[in-house]
């Protein structure tokens, strides 16, 4: 899997797509199985910064997952699985949230 860096997560965010080196899916949340206690935001490594709260939910933005398990392994509930058929985020509220 493909290495990060603060300045390919600056170049991802303005462009809005994902690294196409990363070969494994990036990762989502079920938001009705998610517990809110964010352990999955800390443990996501800065370089990517992928999850994010929005409202009132925990969102993976797969343009920065590169797929890594590092928030599977700390989500309590077991509610971060892979998604092979992610869809770009069109939804403004996430990229203002990720811009921040």
């Amino acid at each position: 899997m493909a290495r990060g860096n603060l300045e390919d997560r600056r170049v991802r965010v303005e462009l809005t797509s994902r690294d196409p080196r990363w070969k494994a899916a990036p990762r989502w949340i079920a938001a009705n199985e998610c517990i809110h206690c964010n352990s999955c935001v800390r443990a996501c490594p800065e370089a990517f910064d992928a999850i994010v709260n929005v409202a009132h939910d925990v969102v993976i933005v797969p343009e920065l997952c590169s797929g890594c398990p590092k928030c599977v392994a700390v989500c309590p509930v077991d509610c971060i699985y892979p998604d092979p058929d992610w869809q770009p985020t069109s939804d403004p509220a996430v990229w203002r949230e990720v811009r921040r």
